[in-house]
């Protein structure tokens, strides 16, 4: 898409989120409707922002998110014909020849639908069948690309933005986009997971059907369940939304530090209790991973913070050079103090994640830290799954919840026996045994920092501070220039992401 179009495309979105941002700003009671209207209006790329902030009533309060909560998978759906259609293009075949019984669309969400029916095998099996949106990868190619003119115009002008490394997120953002518009690579991760969970007595995966999957069209286990925005009936089940939510957390967490490998949707429409108790996640289009390397700094970073060792936890930000060295350790552990001692043992309605994620971002600045792109699903996925923790137990405590995952990844993977285990497969590795000793007590990961590392980015500060730069220099880039000041009023809306 050339400079133009997408100059036009981010006028058009601060056009239609001006209204709602007025109204939010005014505290009109319609104002969460006219956001979630403006942003279905918009497209899937706005739908997902959307989506985020729905698991999040303790930002933009209780009303919008309730209005947000049907972007995650009940928007209006196409037709059952265009659904037929594209399962013909798909296989070549009728639909009658792959399904006994093929209903309309139970779920729709902004890059697809789901269809429950039936195999045409003996016995028939329960599958639900999800099908591309017709066009949307286009239209996700446009949003793409009107994101990247405002990133690579904003890294020109702002240091700020390029500290924040607007350029690589949105290629990491594009990148996994690309991936989630070919379903096979849903089928696949989804079998990943599968295979990396199968043990695991509180989780699963359903399985994929790859005789009916291509890359427009997913088959895989019908799933009975409760969803989890449904606390009433949670509870009606005799389950305890509170328990409910420490196995959220954990389940991520654990995927996340064992594997590496995670669940980066996990908004209330794609997970499920079913009458096991087990959580069931659906929809795999978009998964994080994390290298050695990340994992042993995140889960370092969190049992750092649990043990209030503020400056191991600084030490290892030093350690992978996420700050720089000019930076006193001393002087980064005292504000890394700063931020934890206030919310330490806090439930959820004492801490103000607004202005916690506001002083986040205030100290990355101060200290110069950059944004990790392999960090930005994790991060995304945090604040998502916290919120979801939130709704089904408003007094949640991430603290308790999060010490028994990290505490026994450390053990297994930091701990003495690990150490030792790793220093008898080579000599070589004697080195690395050394090099663990001094953090076998002290290890480290807290999500909220990982939030203001790579979370903090299109801050609304950092965006009137882009417009400020360029209208003392717009003539040279007077194109690039009505692009992102139309993306302004768009910034503005991410307030409502505590200042993420």
């Amino acid at each position: 898409m050339n400079a133009i179009a997408s100059s036009v495309r981010l006028l058009h979105a601060a056009c239609l989120l001006a209204g709602p941002m007025l109204a939010f700003r005014a505290g009109r009671p319609d104002a969460g409707a006219r956001l979630a209207w403006a942003l279905e209006r918009l497209g899937p790329a706005y739908i997902k922002l959307g989506q985020m902030l729905a698991t999040r009533p303790d930002i933009v309060g209780e009303d919008v998110a309730a209005a947000l909560e049907h972007l995650q998978d009940r928007l209006p759906p196409f037709s059952d014909a265009e659904a037929r259609a594209e399962i013909v293009r798909a296989f070549g075949r009728p639909v009658e020849a792959l399904f006994t019984s093929f209903g309309g669309a139970m779920a729709a969400a902004s890059i697809a639908q789901v269809h429950r029916a039936q195999t045409a095998e003996n016995p028939p099996v329960g599958v639900a069948v999800k099908i591309l949106r017709p066009g949307v990868r286009a239209v996700f190619a446009r949003d793409l690309a009107a994101l990247a003119l405002f990133a690579r115009t904003a890294e020109r002008f702002s240091a700020e933005a390029r500290r924040l490394r607007f350029v690589a997120l949105t290629q990491t953002l594009a990148d996994s986009v690309a991936l989630e518009l070919d379903l096979r690579m849903e089928a696949a991760a989804a079998g990943e997971l599968y295979e990396r969970t199968r043990g695991e007595e509180q989780f699963r995966v359903p399985h994929v059907d790859w005789a009916r999957t291509s890359a427009s069209v997913l088959t895989s286990e019908w799933i009975d369940g409760i969803p989890l925005r449904d606390t009433a009936a949670i509870a009606a089940a005799g389950r305890d939304p509170r328990a409910v939510a420490v196995l959220v957390m954990r389940s991520f967490l654990t995927q996340a530090l064992r594997d590496g490998f995670f669940h980066a949707d996990m908004h209330p429409g794609n997970l499920f209790l079913d009458g096991q108790g087990r959580l069931v996640a659906v929809d795999f289009g978009i998964m994080g991973r994390l290298d050695a390397g990340m994992r042993r700094f995140m889960a370092g970073t969190l049992a750092g913070f649990l043990q209030r060792d503020y400056v191991r936890v600084a030490q290892l930000h030093y350690d992978v050079a996420f700050v720089p060295s000019h930076h006193p350790i001393e002087t980064f552990a005292q504000a890394l103090r700063a931020i934890g001692e206030p919310i330490f043992g806090r439930s959820a309605r004492e801490v103000s994640i607004a202005r916690l994620l506001a002083q986040l971002f205030e100290t990355t600045r101060r200290f110069d830290m950059q944004a990790q792109p392999q960090l930005v699903l994790l991060q995304k996925t945090m604040v998502v799954v916290e919120g979801v923790c939130r709704g089904l137990d408003p007094d949640f405590d991430i603290w308790s919840a999060a010490r028994p995952v990290a505490e026994k990844w450390v053990q297994d993977n930091l701990g003495a026996e690990a150490a030792l285990t790793r220093a008898g497969e080579t000599f070589g590795a004697l080195g690395r045994l050394a090099q663990d000793l001094p953090q076998l007590v002290r290890n480290a990961e807290n999500f909220s920092q990982m939030v203001a590392e790579g979370g903090v980015r299109l801050h609304p500060d950092t965006a009137l501070q882009i417009a400020a730069e360029q209208e003392r220099r717009s003539r040279p880039t007077r194109l690039a220039l009505i692009g992102v000041l139309a993306l302004i009023g768009l910034l503005l809306l991410l307030r409502w992401q505590g200042a993420l």
